[in-house]
């Protein structure tokens, strides 16, 4: 059956004693395997979900901050290992392609060694990188993209998987966008990033190695949890999840906080993302 499972659930790139892992999600549909972005934890997280690394069929890249793409080069190397010997596609931002060269120039060793020593199959063919485009067709799959708001980064999409009878809309990262609703009309299942911009500020209050421009940026290029219900309801979707949660895994804000927030204007079904969560289309 056709299902999203969020793999990660946390906004932000950084890990902690109790947090939840980086983004990335499964998309099951129209028996494709679809991974839609790579953070850290995203090989476990597949695994976890009962799907082999080597029954990935797409991989999509939503932008090129380093919590949703941390993890395709050892992804792609951890499914070759496991016997992975075909090309995937590979969908994402422009130089996307110079990330994965460099991942393979920084393990040139092992892997020459495991083509030599093992027989595996070449290893740059496992990926055919594409530059992602305003509409792709992928068997029974149409995927629409929209660029999304998310400064200063311009290369950065929303998403969304449609089947004759099933859609899916998958905000990425960006900050309030009236578009995001039309967008999403109507889909099965919105998956929308949020904060808690008083979160945010707890945050950035115990930040040690960032300045003031870390508040700045988190600020402008996300989405308050109000308004992500707002888009919700606006977009009259069927279900809605939240994903890519500012803060994440700090005790003074609960699954309260955020349930208030979405439910200013969202009376639907609702989930409050969790590593591992699994939402029937």
């Amino acid at each position: 059956a056709d299902a999203l499972a969020l793999l990660g659930v946390k906004g932000g790139p950084a890990i902690r004693p109790g947090s939840h892992m980086p983004v990335s999600m499964l998309l099951q549909m129209a028996g494709k395997n679809i991974v839609i972005d790579a953070g850290l934890g995203v090989a476990r997280g597949i695994c976890d979900q009962g799907v082999a690394l080597t029954e990935i069929d797409l991989i999509v890249i939503t932008h090129l901050h380093s919590d949703h793409y941390l993890e395709l080069g050892p992804l792609l190397h951890t499914a070759w290992t496991a016997g992975l010997n075909r090309t995937i596609p590979i969908i994402g931002p422009k130089g996307l392609d110079a990330y994965w060269k460099g991942f393979q120039e920084s393990m040139a060793f092992d892997i020459a060694l495991r083509m030599r020593d093992e027989g595996r199959c070449d290893f740059d063919s496992l990926a055919d990188i594409q530059v992602i485009g305003d509409v792709h067709q992928f068997d029974d799959i149409a995927l629409r993209t929209m660029r999304n708001v998310h400064p200063p980064i311009v290369d950065t999409y929303a998403l969304r998987f449609a089947t004759q009878d099933k859609s899916v809309a998958l905000s990425g990262d960006t900050a309030y966008m009236e578009e995001m609703a039309t967008f999403a009309k109507g889909a099965d299942l919105l998956v929308h990033e949020a904060m808690l911009r008083a979160g945010v500020e707890a945050l950035c209050a115990r930040m040690t190695n960032g300045d003031e421009r870390l508040r700045a940026h988190i600020l402008r290029s996300h989405t308050d949890a109000a308004d992500v219900g707002r888009i919700a309801r606006d977009a009259n979707v069927k279900q809605l999840a939240i994903n890519h949660m500012v803060p994440d895994g700090d005790p003074d804000f609960t699954d309260e906080h955020w349930e208030v927030e979405v439910r200013k204007f969202w009376d639907g079904p609702f989930f409050l993302g969790k590593d591992g969560m699994k939402i029937a289309l």
